[in-house]
């Protein structure tokens, strides 16, 4: 089995540490975008809240390259979608410990579930 190649300990210090990391997804022109992101198993897991047809989710799922931005460093990325029941659970609990203040908790709950918690994607250096 290809191993799949993960960022350096220092982004992913980078990406736990930033409440908001950019990205653009696929390869057409277009603004970079800042989003929600999470470190769980020292790999980069994110979640859409708009569900919008052209939201960055559903860009990944027609071309899944792209790019992440993070302390003003930037990395060509690849996006996969998460399918596995014991990372979703892992990301569930990773948002909860990040996003805590009473503004961001509303929000970090409601990535965790229904159709939200479905788009869970895994950044992964390309």
């Amino acid at each position: 089995m290809k191993r799949r190649k993960r960022f350096p300990d220092s982004v992913l210090a980078a990406v736990e540490k930033s409440m908001v990391i950019g990205v653009r997804a696929g390869m057409k022109p277009h603004r970079i975008i800042g989003i929600w992101a999470v470190v769980v198993e020292k790999r980069v897991f994110t979640r859409s809240w708009s569900m919008k047809a052209r939201s960055w989710f559903w860009t990944f799922l027609e071309d899944p390259r792209g790019l992440l931005t993070v302390d003003s460093r930037r990395f060509n990325i690849r996006a996969v979608h998460t399918r596995s029941e014991r990372l979703k659970k892992a990301v569930d609990r990773a948002y909860l410990q990040k996003y805590h203040t009473p503004w961001s908790r509303k929000f970090a709950r409601g990535l965790g579930r229904g159709k939200r918690r479905e788009t869970t994607t895994e950044l992964l250096p390309a």
